[in-house]
């Protein structure tokens, strides 16, 4: 959509008197509420890029006024930045910098933290000195689609100037730093020198390859120059579309509702392999974008060709790698939605299985071609600087899938979805670059240095990840009191989680929860098709499945002498098939992300997967007028080591909890009080009667579920969380 001017005087004076009654300048409101206007529109700045700076004073401990750069910080996103984002540099030390015939970047590094006014604020941008050299106060940088399509071009300068006249300084391509703040002050002089004769005023600057800046005396006019100058590139780009409309996709038979889960998972096993054998962590999250604009670059006949372009600014190498890997389109039928043995309830709609089987194959042949290619790539320009640098993981973040979309890979469902971003940036990019003239973005040495660029790489960050990081755990039942705690529970250990309860909203609400990427969906446990939908929704969301925790149950009460069959049916749909239609379904992931490899059967290591059941105290300690529940959770039990005994030559683990006791929708308020009454105890007598004297809750199943995860060594294992009850205990 076309760049918008946003701005608005009462939302910016709101802004003034929000951030003065914390104490901070009116200079730096205006800073933060301008930036946070250009990072709220993806078309102008992704995840973390673009920077902007204002130029004012500080008051030093002595009282002494001090010019100081308030330039973005490293670790700040503009979509949602706060004063402190904008952390104050001593500005004239940083200006006496532009004397130097050259400064490394460790040196510029440090002179910026030397010279914060807070030694304990984040790093100053590595593009600090570039906005300290110019002149103006308020100076914004982004990198618009718009202006991208224009600067990624072989004529880019002809083409920019023929757009922007002499108001706009233009800088060849110069990688960020040092060399890049003396490139672009040596242009802004010169060009506003041929702007003084041209009678017009330099209101910004385009870097080729790379963004554009904008500058002005009030932080209303720098982001109003941003906004027109995009409008600009839009308007020359939308000429060229009319006049040359792009050519038609490609035909390519579009696979059904169910594509997703039968190939992502497949793709995912194939990855996970890969990076074995480089000794990178196995298992990754996809995000897939299968909208219009993903569709139209990938079901393309020139996508082979556009993949190995690069990326549309040469920051966004550190996200998608300089390449995607391309794969072929999967099989037209692929509907098999992870669902086993019992697959689709029309039969036409399953993939055939030997065509899932030859897709496999190509994408392990397509993956070990890509890392040829990287390791080929890296050798290359590694030599070209002497050999000083070590490879990263030779693993693409960013697949192209015709038929299907773009697949952004990370190692959460977070960073796979701003890989997936990028990735519609760059197509957005390349389609408006195709339209204009033709796709060029930076060469492959740029890209490189900017790849290993150590001030770059540090944007990513390095925190250890935690336990279940990488691992996809769906919850059933995920609503209750235990299922919300579990869910909780392994969204706090770093895992992916997907939330199944009846209730559509609470799951939801659950979800919410644990993460903004965390998946909530209703789903009838009883109905063996939508147990296999969910289940296929959950493996397209976050690209497979590692982890499930079946949870959901109910009891039927009567003695069982009297008890209608109905009853202890109905109790066996949902505390045993149910069961089983969630494990039977997860299993079908689970061989699907092992399956991508003839071998994989022998292989080592596999991705497994583990079954973890709520078994409950009943299945060895039954009570009286609980049959109906007891023995469905009996056969549960039975069902659970059956699992673990089958499973285990391919990874899949199973075990289960026996818990007893704990408020929830099966021990609600109105039945604690009826037990503890017909005890003649309290009801805290009453919750808390085992060995330890102590309630259980909610909580301590959800850890013992999450200790279990972690026991890699252990299947067929039942653990037992009930405070200490004798006639529970396993014999």
């Amino acid at each position: 959509m076309p760049a918008l001017n946003r701005w608005s005087d009462a939302d910016a004076a709101a802004a003034i008197a929000h951030y003065g009654a914390q104490g901070i300048s009116d200079d730096l409101a205006l800073r933060t509420y301008s930036a946070r206007l250009l990072g709220a529109d993806p078309e102008l700045v992704l995840h973390g890029g673009g920077n902007t700076s204002v130029k004012t004073t500080a008051v030093g401990l002595l009282g002494e006024t001090i010019p100081v750069l308030c330039v973005k910080g490293s670790g700040w996103d503009l979509a949602t930045i706060e004063p402190p984002g904008h952390p104050a540099v001593r500005l004239e030390p940083l200006q006496a910098l532009r004397a130097l015939p050259a400064l490394s970047d460790e040196a510029m590094v440090a002179a910026q933290r030397q010279n914060l006014i807070d030694p304990a604020a984040p790093n100053p941008s590595v593009e600090a000195l570039l906005h300290a050299f110019l002149p103006h106060k308020f100076v914004d940088h982004t990198h618009s689609i718009a202006l991208l399509a224009l600067a990624d071009q072989p004529d880019a300068e002809a083409i920019c100037r023929a757009v922007y006249g002499d108001r706009v300084a233009l800088v060849p391509y110069v990688m960020p730093g040092f060399d890049l703040a003396l490139a672009a002050a040596r242009a802004y002089e010169e060009a506003e020198v041929r702007a003084r004769a041209a009678g017009v005023e330099l209101e910004g600057m385009v870097l080729l390859q790379h963004g554009l800046f904008s500058f002005g005396a009030t932080a209303k006019q720098s982001y109003g120059r941003m906004i027109a100058l995009v409008r600009q590139a839009e308007e020359r780009i939308a000429r060229a579309r009319s006049a040359q409309p792009l050519s038609q996709p490609v035909a390519v038979p579009e696979p059904s509702a169910g594509a997703a889960a039968a190939v992502l998972p497949i793709l995912r096993g194939a990855l996970a392999r890969a990076a074995d054998a480089e000794g990178a962590k196995a298992r990754w999250l996809l995000a897939l974008r299968g909208t219009p604009l993903a569709l139209s670059v990938v079901n393309d006949p020139r996508l082979s060709d556009w993949a190995r372009r690069g990326v549309a600014t040469p920051d966004h190498v550190i996200r998608t790698k300089a390449f995607p890997l391309v794969l072929p389109p999967p099989p037209a039928a692929a509907a098999v939605a992870a669902a086993g043995p019992q697959a689709a309830a029309d039969p036409k709609a399953a993939a055939d299985p030997q065509a899932l089987a030859g897709w496999a194959a190509a994408v392990e042949q397509a993956l070990a071609a890509y890392i040829g290619d990287y390791k080929a790539y890296f050798a290359r320009q590694n030599a070209r600087v002497d050999g000083i640098k070590k490879p990263l993981d030779p693993l693409p973040r960013l697949v192209a899938i015709p038929g299907l979309g773009l697949v952004g890979l990370g190692k959460s469902a977070a960073e796979a979805a701003v890989v997936a971003d990028v990735a519609e940036a760059w197509a957005q990019t390349l389609l408006a670059a195709e339209a204009v003239g033709r796709f060029a973005p930076v060469n492959e040495a740029d890209t490189f240095a900017m790849e290993y660029w150590s001030l770059e790489q540090a944007k990513l960050g390095k925190a250890a990840e935690k336990p279940l990081a990488r691992q996809v755990v769906l919850v059933t039942g995920g609503a209750g009191a235990i299922g919300a705690a579990t869910a909780r529970a392994f969204a706090a250990r770093g895992g992916e989680v997907a939330v199944l309860d009846r209730d559509a909203e609470a799951a939801a609400t659950v979800a919410a929860g644990c993460g903004r990427h965390a998946l909530g969906l209703a789903c009838d446990l009883t109905d063996p098709a939508a147990v296999r939908a969910a289940v296929a929704a959950v493996a397209a969301h976050f690209g497979g499945l590692d982890i499930v925790v079946s949870n959901a149950g109910a009891a039927w009460t009567g003695a069982i002498a009297e008890l209608p069959d109905a009853d202890l049916r109905a109790s066996f749909e949902l505390n045993l098939f149910a069961h089983q239609a969630v494990a039977q379904a997860a299993v079908a992931v689970f061989r699907a992300q092992d399956s991508g490899n003839p071998a994989a059967a022998a292989a080592r290591p596999l991705l497994g997967g583990q079954l973890l059941f709520n078994v409950s105290k009943q299945a060895l300690n039954p009570g009286p007028n609980f049959g109906a529940y007891g023995i469905a959770k009996a056969a549960l039990l039975a069902l659970m080591r059956q699992y673990a005994l089958e499973g285990g030559g391919e990874a899949i683990r199973a075990n289960g909890i026996n818990a007893d006791r704990i408020r929830s929708g099966l021990l609600d308020d109105t039945m604690i009080r009826e037990r503890s009454a017909a005890r003649g105890v309290s009801e805290a007598v009453y919750m808390a009667g085992n060995l330890l004297g102590q309630e259980v809750r909610a909580s301590d199943v959800a850890e013992a579920f999450v200790a279990l995860a972690l026991l890699e060594r252990s299947t067929g294992a039942l653990l037992t969380v009930d405070g200490g009850n004798v006639a529970g205990m396993v014999r």
